[in-house]
């Protein structure tokens, strides 16, 4: 075994020693509460209970306490194992519902750990003595269903840290403080990018001014430069008969994802919402015959999609169930493919670079899984073809990619660029797909130099991905202090007092000519309160006005960052900014 993973074992056997510590505070205190399962996780730890009130976050200093406890008196507890049936009885006893039914799972011999009249089943590895146990800390409790099913019961999930030391821990709570400023779901709410109400209902946000003026900045943008690389747009419908997604296979393979108007069983017509545009697309192809002469074809369309998330996935703006994406579908023919796709990974770089966030991300090759039959189009021999293929790009390319099998979309393989957020979770934010199958399904062809029909090739490809995942990211990203370009306000007029009003005023109106977006604060406040908040709303730029620069026609040039940029004209600022 290498030293470095010694070093990797240990650290787990801590933190399986930490969880035992954990669970065992918890019966210690509250008797009553069941034991369920738990888990080591990349960057701590959970357990999940089933007990008789909630818990709070006030209980977690408690727990912590009581754990603290159980360390320093030097308890000791005991590591064995029992045949199956014979563990599951010991369970069952000890009134450990849940870890029996975790015990009757598991094959041969079990594992098992004691300590005072607690019994709890543990990992094969050795675990280490309570008093290695020496930096730690209950993060939250939440809610979590027993076994990740909805239809279970809810159960509370407590989370923690573990450190060989204290200033490891100290250094990882000043990171997890860190990205609690940055949550993009704390923070677009401060700065009034983005809202929720329960009475419109979970995953479907209301952007705010400011928030929806990012989107049309970057929407903009996007549109602008798609067309510049010879996307036709189109604009489709939102909803569309089952007829069409039973052709696309989406009615086999995703119906469950999907919003669904009407009921199939008393033969109404029944439409779904769109989950995505490539079907309504392919029709448009379909509208005429096609030489191959007219390809590559491609078409692009700023989407607004539906689907039907589990209300347990949805967070913030990273999982909606209303999003805006910007989607394209390439229809080439097989020679034109590769070059097709390096177009694609070049927009899209083009994008992150601008974007800045070009360091931020990482490449995930998906392909399927050839046992699931119910998740993916059954055809193996498309399906290695295919992989072949985008690996072969992907190798010419020279892009570094981990290749994940169970990942790819239902009709072929793609590329996931994965972007991670402040509190370490992986999120996809752009997938470029090949696909073998939909121009099977919807019968798509060219005619080729020879007079023939020929199946053509399809690249689906999102440029920026979801628009709302996308400001999510660069809300984390910048911490709310977005570039110039990008920022909903880029300027806040400061009148020092009332009469400076109408020049402040007169100013608005010059910079908004030059199309910078900017805001008078007209607020009955002393300078100083109105400095601090332009700071707090992080507008780029804060011009200060006074009888100095009313007089000389001139504006105090005052940056986020406070630093002072002295007085200059109009026509200067204008310039600079």
């Amino acid at each position: 075994m290498s030293k470095k993973s010694m070093l990797v074992n240990k650290d787990v056997s801590v933190k399986q020693s930490a969880l035992c510590v954990l669970a065992y505070a918890i019966k210690r205190l509250y008797p009553s509460a069941k034991v369920a399962d738990s888990a080591i996780t990349s960057d701590g730890f959970y357990y999940n209970f089933d007990a008789e009130k909630p818990f709070s976050l006030d209980d977690l200093w408690l727990i912590e306490k009581e754990m603290h406890k159980i360390i320093s008196s030097g308890i000791v507890f005991e590591q064995f194992s029992l045949f199956n049936q014979q563990a599951i009885k010991l369970l069952q006893d000890a009134g450990e519902i849940y870890k029996a039914e975790l015990a009757s799972e598991m094959q041969s011999e079990i594992q098992l750990i004691k300590v005072g009249n607690f019994i709890d089943i543990s990992g094969k590895e050795p675990m280490a003595p309570f008093n290695m146990v020496k930096a730690f800390k209950l993060l939250s409790v939440s809610g979590a269903y027993w076994r990740g099913n909805e239809n279970n019961k809810m159960l509370q999930r407590i989370c923690g840290i573990s450190f060989p030391n204290k200033s490891e821990l100290d250094k990882h709570l000043s990171i997890i403080e860190e990205a609690k400023k940055r949550d993009h779901n704390k923070l677009g709410r401060q700065l009034e990018l983005f809202t929720t109400a329960e009475e419109i209902g979970q995953g479907l946000p209301l952007l705010m001014p400011k928030g929806a003026k990012i989107i049309q900045i970057l929407q903009r943008f996007i549109e602008d430069e798609e067309e510049k690389r010879g996307y036709q747009f189109t604009k489709t419908p939102f909803m569309a008969k089952s007829d069409l997604y039973k052709i696309s296979g989406h009615w086999q393979h995703y119906k469950d994802g999907m919003f669904v108007l009407g009921d199939e069983e008393k033969d109404q017509e029944v439409l779904a919402l769109r989950p995505m545009t490539c079907p309504f697309q392919f029709m448009i192809y379909k509208s005429k015959q096609r030489s191959y002469r007219d390809l590559p074809i491609r078409y692009a369309e700023t989407s607004t999609l539906f689907r039907n998330e589990a209300s347990g996935e949805m967070h913030g703006l990273i999982r909606v169930r209303q999003f805006t994406i910007s989607e394209g579908h390439i229809i080439c023919t097989p020679e034109q493919l590769e070059f097709e796709f390096r177009s694609v990974i070049d927009l899209i770089n083009f994008v992150m670079q601008t974007l800045g966030i070009q360091n931020d991300i990482s490449y995930r090759f998906s392909k399927w899984d050839p046992s699931d039959k119910e998740k993916y189009i059954d055809n193996p021999e498309a399906w290695e073809d295919t992989q072949t293929k985008m690996k072969n790009i992907l190798d010419h390319l020279e892009i570094p990619y981990d290749e994940i099998e169970g990942e790819a979309a239902f009709y072929g393989p793609k590329l996931d660029i994965q972007f991670r957020n402040v509190h370490g979770k992986e999120d996809t934010i752009i997938t470029v797909q090949i696909d073998f199958a939909l121009p099977e399904r919807f019968d798509m062809y060219y005619i080729g130099n020879n007079h023939e029909k020929k199946r053509p090739y399809v690249i689906h490809r999102t440029s920026i991905g979801c628009y709302e995942r996308t400001l999510a990211m660069l809300i984390e990203k910048y911490a709310g202090a977005f570039p110039a370009w990008l920022c909903p306000i880029q300027v806040k007029i400061l009148p020092v007092s009332e009469k400076h009003i109408e020049y402040a005023r007169q100013l608005s109106g010059l910079l908004m000519n030059g199309n910078i977006r900017c805001e008078v604060d007209i607020q009955d406040a002393k300078l100083g309160y109105k400095i601090r908040n332009a700071q707090l709303e992080k507008a780029p730029y804060m011009l200060i006005v006074g009888d100095q620069e009313v007089e000389a026609d001139m504006v105090s040039v005052r940056a986020r960052s406070g630093e002072n940029l002295g007085s200059m004209s109009v026509e200067s600022f204008i310039d600079l900014i």
